[in-house]
């Protein structure tokens, strides 16, 4: 008797081990598709908006609570359109921004359409960097949310000592408040499900549950030094993160420095055996920031591709 109940046992074990191997083959071999979404709130650098939709195809079919820590312009959740989410980031104008269109999306259009009849109605330059001043002055998001979209090539940088920022003025014409406009009407759609918080990426992941999705797109240490937050990110302690994450049954998607160049160095980031189950490569076309570096010429040289690695 004792015989058989071990014999059962064991069987049983293989039962269920081999129904989990199947399952999760299926997530595996599965795409997740959704529309192209290129309808911008911010300009920002790095942002994953134009490849968000092939970014999505590599995420578990099924999950519960979908998490964004370093949220930046929101490219992917926007485009995602999560039912629940909670996104965050460590930079509070940004999180206001995203606060306020949640909550009370004229707030927004408000802030756009005064700082844009400003600019309008004086000297382009001198109003881009009054406001400029106003931001540097007191970081808030009124002020950032139209420098993100009038600032020289849409890179928000950041002064590494105090913060400050230092992008000039852009040669375009920001988009009209009618424009912006209906670009907010879109986004407070997409974003009805979200809970935005100002969160360290380590408090939002850890909030995460098992069957929880979180995907990171943190500031890339090779090429992105000179933007807001980056100078002390550590990716060795997301990794850690990351690593206790995936022990307690959450799935997290990682993007990262794949074929980008910093300068002649190509960028290989050492990442830890058996931490991430699968990787591939996503075509991000030409770098913005280094166009910005480059004072604009053409970057036929500089295609960049990212990495984005799963857990699962």
């Amino acid at each position: 008797m004792i015989i058989l109940e071990r014999w059962y046992s064991n069987a049983m074990k293989v039962v269920k081990d081999t129904a989990q191997l199947y399952l999760f083959e299926v997530q595996a071999n599965k795409k997740r598709l959704v529309e192209p979404f290129n309808m911008s709130l911010l300009k920002w650098i790095g942002s994953k908006q134009r490849m968000a939709h092939e970014v999505i195809s590599y995420f578990p079919v099924e999950f519960g609570t979908y998490f964004e820590p370093f949220l930046g312009s929101a490219g992917v959740l926007g485009t995602l359109i999560p039912k629940t989410a909670i996104a965050s980031d460590t930079f509070s104008p940004l999180i206001e921004i995203w606060q306020s269109l949640k909550k009370s999306p004229s707030v927004l259009k408000e802030w756009y359409r005064e700082r844009w009849q400003k600019m309008m109605n004086g000297d382009k330059v001198q109003v881009y960097e009054q406001i400029k001043a106003s931001y540097n002055s007191k970081p808030n998001g009124a002020d950032l949310l139209f420098l993100t979209r009038s600032c020289y090539g849409g890179v928000v940088r950041f002064r590494k000592a105090d913060g400050y920022m230092s992008t000039p003025c852009g040669i375009h014409k920001p988009i009209s408040p009618e424009s912006f406009s209906r670009r907010v009407d879109e986004w407070h759609k997409r974003i009805s499900g979200t809970t935005f918080l100002h969160l360290d990426y380590e408090e939002a992941i850890n909030m995460a549950k098992p069957g929880d999705l979180v995907y990171c797109d943190p500031p890339y240490a090779h090429s992105q030094a000179i933007l807001y937050g980056a100078q002390s990110f550590s990716l060795e302690h997301l990794l850690s993160v990351i690593e206790k994450g995936k022990e307690r049954g959450v799935y997290i998607a990682l993007s990262i420095d794949g074929t980008k160049r910093s300068g002649n160095l190509i960028c290989d980031l050492p990442l830890p055996d058996g931490l991430f189950e699968r990787e591939m490569l996503i075509d991000i076309g030409h770098s913005m920031l280094k166009r910005f570096q480059m004072n604009g010429k053409t970057l036929e040289g500089e295609k960049v591709s990212d990495r984005l690695l799963l857990t699962y």
